[in-house]
């Protein structure tokens, strides 16, 4: 049985919700165990993820998020950035399931996080269950 961490940026909660309720289902629906912490912003998912694994405690990650596209270009490093990192992560070794939403309005992450429509929570932990799966093949 794996222990799975999923890191949310619980910026908007009621999407998050939808994301964590995907997320957990698929987990416990795959007979593995999960925890839950939250950061505050896409762009601190990959670092806390860098120390999660350094405890040696969780054989997979997940994370989730929304960022939903503004008026600036911060959106654009928001978006970027967490996935790069997020990737290089991965390519260090970790089994990594990216659920960040990248999205243009909030009706658009609303029909991605929904478990019953994309339900991309979902998605991300079966994505990180599967690489975990290749990791533990390739040891």
């Amino acid at each position: 049985m794996a222990h799975v961490l999923i890191i949310e940026a619980r910026f908007y909660a009621h999407l998050n919700d939808l994301l964590l309720e995907g997320a957990r289902a698929a987990i416990e629906a795959a007979g593995h165990s999960h925890e839950t912490i939250t950061v505050p912003g896409a762009l601190e998912i990959p670092g806390a993820v860098a120390l999660a694994a350094e405890t040696g405690r969780y054989d997979a990650f997940v994370a989730l998020g929304v960022v939903i596209r503004g008026e600036t270009y911060h959106f654009e490093i928001v978006a970027g950035e967490s996935a790069r990192a997020l990737m290089a992560l991965t390519l260090d070794g970790l089994a990594i399931g990216n659920g960040i939403l990248t999205v243009e309005n909030e009706a658009q992450a609303l029909a991605r996080a929904r478990p019953d429509e994309k339900d991309k929570g979902g998605e991300a932990a079966k994505a990180a269950l599967a690489m975990l799966a290749l990791k533990q093949r390739f040891a």
